[in-house]
């Protein structure tokens, strides 16, 4: 997938418009239902959103180092977010106002198509994670999260990597131990 321009191209010229944080595992950067006022760069950590389904937390995506991520639909809309966005580790960030980023879009053609082009890779994404959870079973799942993203197993925790493929923890363990 194409990547936005690194933050070391950005803090040249916008350095100024970013709030470098240090945050613990588990913390909440966006709560599902409230509008998004922030998009991050992940420097250091991992992030995940989830949302909530009738009182089972449900793990959708993680983003590593050198990844933005946002709720961009309530980023752009003022919408409520339909889901959360929390730390996995000990993450530094550096989180990036609605307006600074608008100033940013504004001021850089260049920035504005890699950012529209990696919004359209993340669609693209989308489409792909929730075709497979239809027609794909979760062994074949699991051994596509192996072959495409191998750190998510190496850095997460399983309770999550299970939730991710829509499967218990205990399923999880069988499909792993069948490798």
């Amino acid at each position: 997938m194409d990547k936005l321009p690194t933050f070391s191209a950005l803090t040249h010229e916008f350095k100024h418009l970013f709030k470098r944080q240090e945050v613990a595992a588990k913390t909440i950067l966006l709560r599902e239902g409230e509008t998004a006022k922030q998009a991050f760069y992940i420097k250091k950590g991992c992030l995940r959103i989830c949302f909530n389904n009738n009182g089972k937390d449900i793990t959708f995506q993680f983003f590593f180092e050198q990844e933005f991520v946002s709720s961009i639909e309530s980023f752009k809309t003022n919408q409520p977010s339909l889901f959360t966005i929390e730390s996995i580790e000990p993450s530094v960030i550096y989180s990036i106002s609605k307006r600074n980023f608008n100033t940013i879009m504004e001021s850089s053609k260049t920035i504005k198509q890699q950012v529209e082009e990696y919004t359209f890779h993340r669609l693209v994404y989308y489409q792909k994670l929730f075709l497979s959870r239809i027609k794909d079973n979760p062994e074949l799942r699991y051994r596509e999260l192996l072959k495409q993203n191998p750190k998510i197993i190496q850095r997460i925790p399983q309770h999550y990597i299970a939730s991710f493929l829509g499967i218990t923890s205990v399923s999880l363990s069988r499909i792993r131990n069948r490798r």
